[in-house]
């Protein structure tokens, strides 16, 4: 038996280090040529690390949300032959200590799971530490268990199983329930609950953590919020949707939207804009990059349609989705989450009235789309329901002059409500 390291490889770019986003084993664990081992980050994408060898996993080197250095050791296996690794007294001695277990009272680390770290000592050789756990995200537990657990007010995750693999079974609950004091006979959402769940900031958090708080500090946002009348909008999506949903796939309000920016920004190359502050140059683009800020299962991430202005409403609709799929899968590419001009952000149904839209750094310009709601409105002195829909957007007033805001987005909205205007040229 041998021992073949893993290490951090070169991601190209110039970057040096990057970030353990997520493991997707544990040491014991046997691993196949080519399964993953690792998500790491970097400041663009997220970058999934398989194994060259098959073998069986005894040492990690960091934990989630450490920073390690290109080249550095990802990970240890046990493998058949003589691997890459010298296997002297001291490393099949290392190899043997390490076991795969955790006491149950450990809770305190910066990770879910079992996790080894490979350290140095003075004298240059190698010990392993173990790195306690936090709670466990998903705990094994039948769906009855599940329920049982959520009627008395149980948080499972805080709880040991009794069963195969740490399974939760109902005599858990129930010796559970005895610990607390008999509190069966209490309804269960008067349960009394005191436990707190510290959430590292790592991985994607803390990029978006990061950019926000840049964004704020360096960017004198000012917001500008107008109301449109989407009815004819609306109506003519519907069309559209009856019409060629099965051919060319189904429209929602962001494509219309993006074509309307594309056309209104030929006017306001002051907004289709990048912002260097330490170099103090604005650069202005011809081409229209659309950041679409998307949210997925770690986080808010903003995939990039490319060249808005070249294409037709279907096309948008359906380079929207398949980046949007990309994201909520962890499948995104490197070039599909850099370059963007200028963004819409929108939360759908649960976009409210008005919001306050962060600027994505280093761009100057963000459109938020709030919900389409139907109210009354005088037209021709008559009181008429209409469907309204606020955009609330948000603008770099170092490079973006209150007037040109105004003016951008009073071009949006005539495009809106008069959407034919999409399609003359």
């Amino acid at each position: 038996m041998g021992i073949h390291v893993i290490k951090i490889p070169d991601i190209g770019e110039g970057i040096a280090e990057v970030e353990l986003a997520l493991w997707h084993v544990n040491v014991g664990d046997t691993v196949l040529e080519d399964q993953p081992l690792a998500d790491v980050m970097t400041d663009k994408a997220t970058v999934e690390i398989p194994s060259p060898v098959a073998g069986t996993v005894i040492a990690r080197g960091g934990d989630v949300g450490n920073f390690l250095a290109v080249g550095s050791e990802l990970i240890r296996l046990q493998v058949e032959g003589a691997g890459n690794q010298k296997t002297d007294a001291q490393e099949n001695a290392m190899a043997e200590q390490i076991a795969p277990a955790v006491t149950p009272n450990s809770t305190t680390g910066g990770t879910t799971g079992i996790t080894e770290r490979l350290s140095r000592s003075d004298d240059g050789s190698q010990d392993t530490v173990p790195v306690a756990h936090q709670p466990a995200e998903h705990p094994l537990a039948s769906p009855a268990v599940r329920k049982r657990a959520s009627d008395l007010g149980i948080e499972l995750r805080f709880m040991h199983g009794t069963g195969p693999a740490g399974r939760i079974l109902h005599e858990d609950l129930d010796t559970y329930l005895q610990g607390r004091g008999g509190t069966t006979a209490a309804r269960a959402g008067y349960i009394e609950r005191n436990n707190e769940d510290p959430v590292p900031v790592i991985g994607l958090r803390r990029k978006i953590a990061q950019k926000m708080q840049e964004a704020k500090r360096h960017i004198p946002h000012f917001s500008y919020v107008e109301e449109i009348d989407v009815t004819e909008l609306e109506e003519l999506r519907a069309q559209l949707n009856r019409k060629w949903s099965e051919q060319r796939g189904r429209l929602t309000v962001l494509p219309l939207l993006a074509r309307a920016m594309a056309i209104a920004l030929r006017d306001f190359p002051q907004i289709n804009a990048r912002f260097d502050d330490e170099a103090g140059v604005v650069t202005r683009y011809g081409a229209v990059h659309i950041g679409i800020a998307t949210q997925s299962k770690a986080g808010l991430m903003v995939p990039v349609l490319r060249h808005a202005e070249t294409r037709d409403l279907w096309s948008i609709g359906a380079e929207i989705s398949r980046l949007a799929e990309a994201v909520r899968n962890g499948r995104a590419e490197r070039d599909d989450l850099s370059g963007a001009t200028i963004t819409i952000t929108s939360l759908g149904a649960l976009g409210g009235i008005v919001t306050t839209p962060v600027i994505n750094r280093p761009e100057v310009a963000i459109v938020g789309v709030n919900r389409i709601v139907e109210r009354p409105m005088f037209r021709n002195g008559t009181v008429v329901a209409r469907k309204l829909m606020n955009l609330s957007s948000s603008f770099d007033h170092r490079v973006v002059d209150g007037i040109d805001a105004a003016e951008f987005i009073q071009a949006v909205r005539v495009l809106l409500e008069q959407p034919a205007m999409l399609f003359v040229e």
